[in-house]
């Protein structure tokens, strides 16, 4: 089985979805926590190092072979806690950034929450040092779109994201920081302006934990750093 950490509901439809399509009749449990992103959001990744740690321990006292943080601003502290519990947990966007990393030396991180940049330039950089290459990255916040999202307006959202993307042309690769700006890649009519690849999180994520699930690695080695 493989535990989800979400910080929103909207998720869990999301990745049923993913898992109906490339892994059919593969168990997994979701796991909604959403005061875990707002206090993050207010003091700072590691203050909610320990509720995670505890959400985490009680998913592997239930039976968890593996975790996936589909939170990227808490994606780092969710795969410390699990090492420190043998449970191998992997944050969603690693595979999307070291896909990044191999597509070029520019990279472009949108997102639309600030408590996410940092995280996510970190993890390209991680993942760049990893592969050893030199990789550039510019930070892009999309204004007023997480208060769409927080309001229940998907669409207008989603349309914010594309049009960000869109904008960004001195680039190599496009990242979309968080799992809920997916489906705006859908609504660029020119993969962000110049034939700039945007890459997304949800489903290179989830297969890369469903592996892990199924066949884990050598003493859990997922990446911790």
């Amino acid at each position: 089985m493989l535990t989800l950490l979400h910080t929103s509901p909207v998720h869990v439809p999301v990745f049923d979805t993913l898992r109906d399509e490339d892994a059919p009749g593969f168990a997994l449990r979701h796991l909604v926590h959403p005061e875990l992103l707002t206090r993050a959001r207010e003091e700072g990744p590691e203050a909610v190092a320990g509720q995670v740690a505890d959400v985490l321990g009680w998913a592997v006292r239930d039976g968890a072979r593996a975790g996936l943080c589909t939170c990227s601003t808490i994606g780092s502290v969710a795969e410390k806690a699990g090492a420190a519990l043998g449970l191998p947990v992997l944050r969603v966007d690693r595979p999307m950034a070291a896909a990044a990393v191999a597509t070029g030396t520019r990279v472009t991180v949108l997102a639309t929450v600030s408590s996410t940049l940092g995280p996510t330039a970190d993890l390209i950089a991680e993942e760049a040092e990893r592969a050893g290459r030199a990789v550039s990255v510019r930070k892009v916040l999309v204004p007023d779109a997480w208060e769409r999202f927080e309001a229940g307006d998907e669409d207008g959202y989603l349309t914010a994201v594309a049009a960000a993307a869109q904008g960004e042309r001195e680039t190599d690769a496009i990242v979309l920081a968080q799992a809920s700006m997916a489906s705006a890649a859908a609504r660029m009519t020119d993969t962000g302006g110049s034939g700039v690849p945007v890459l997304s999180s949800p489903r290179s994520g989830l297969l890369a934990a469903v592996r892990e699930a199924t066949h884990p690695g050598p003493g859990h080695a997922l990446p911790t750093r």
